[in-house]
């Protein structure tokens, strides 16, 4: 697979700008001025980046809890996040869904769910229509472990494959739900390749390789706009933080401190700018501009976000769904 500069670059900023804005995200969170329960991606960029730099402005995602990263990859603005996680009008769901629940259909996001496996029916049905309008859009779909235990997960694949629709699934294995080890809840090493290639196209990569991630959804999304129905990508991943909240889960007991350096060796961001720099790609002084400048781009989004309005209390009531 042939990548150019342009691209590793482009890459990194997607990765290095979702991991600064959680880090931030962590680091103000004991202010308490944000009113919503946050559940951070740190360790998980490269899935979000890798598949999301495959898709165009109009297809669909659909995401989950954890998905900061799915929106700002595809496309979401930062300053609606962090207004969103602050309650704010001017959040990009008005300040009424908090961090579970950005939605922003101008970018294709069409809303992430904080329901487990919440987002993959959704997900299915988003392709079902673009099926019958032939519009030629793909829809894909971000869920973690604790959704991949759920009947609809296994529904919504099935009905995908019998409608032949064009579905992309997204298992981010990131090893935990809440305090469940995978090895604890599933025999084996993947969850869903028994399928015939035949009726699906699946794959297995390394979810802290972002090339890896971008080499697979290339594939299957070609895969889907030709024609031949869903495609699954298992992305191999960790979850550097707690299940939700900010800042070190030790204390819980479930995993240890040598797991999690096992697995900070292995940091999506810090694999690629190494690939970047000995590759001679950029250097240091390119990418710590990149840095730099994303920096900025997050302080500003965070003062927006706090000079702005919090809803007025007579609109309450506004965008609630009424029969």
């Amino acid at each position: 697979m042939k990548i150019s500069r342009d691209l590793l670059v482009d890459l990194y900023y997607r990765m290095v700008r979702i991991r600064r804005v959680q880090l931030r995200i962590e680091s103000e969170y004991h202010l308490d001025e944000m009113k919503t329960p946050v559940h951070l991606c740190i360790g998980q960029e490269a899935v979000a980046v890798g598949v999301c730099a495959q898709l165009n402005k109009k297809d669909y995602i659909s995401s989950n809890h954890r998905g900061h990263g799915h929106y700002l990859a595809k496309g979401g603005d930062l300053k609606g996040l962090i207004a969103e996680l602050y309650c704010r009008e001017t959040g990009c769901s008005k300040g009424r869904g908090g961090s579970m629940h950005l939605v922003d259909v101008a970018v294709g996001h069409m809303g992430s769910s904080s329901i487990v496996g919440g987002g993959i029916p959704i997900a299915t049905g988003l392709g079902l229509s673009i099926k019958m309008n032939r519009s030629g859009q793909v829809s894909a779909v971000f869920f973690s472990d604790g959704a991949a235990d759920e009947g609809v997960f296994y529904e919504s694949i099935n009905f995908a494959v019998l409608k032949c629709l064009p579905v992309l699934f997204v298992y981010e294995n990131n090893q935990y739900s809440v305090c469940s080890h995978i090895s604890k809840r599933q025999r084996g090493k993947n969850i869903f390749h028994a399928i015939g290639g035949e009726l699906m196209l699946t794959d297995w990569v390394d979810g802290n390789d972002v090339l890896e991630v971008y080499r697979a959804a290339g594939e299957a999304v070609t895969s889907i706009r030709d024609g031949r129905g869903p495609a699954f990508i298992e992305c191999h991943t960790y979850r550097m933080r707690g299940h939700a909240g900010a800042g070190p889960d030790l204390h819980l007991g479930y995993r240890d401190e040598e797991e999690i350096l096992h697995w900070e060796r292995q940091c999506p961001v810090d694999l690629l700018k190494k690939k970047i720099i000995t590759g001679g790609y950029a250097d240091a002084q390119d990418l710590l501009d990149i840095e730099k400048a994303i920096d900025h781009e997050i302080d500003e989004a965070f003062q927006y976000a706090r000079n702005s309005p919090l809803p007025k209390k007579q609109d309450i009531g506004r965008y609630l769904f009424r029969e």
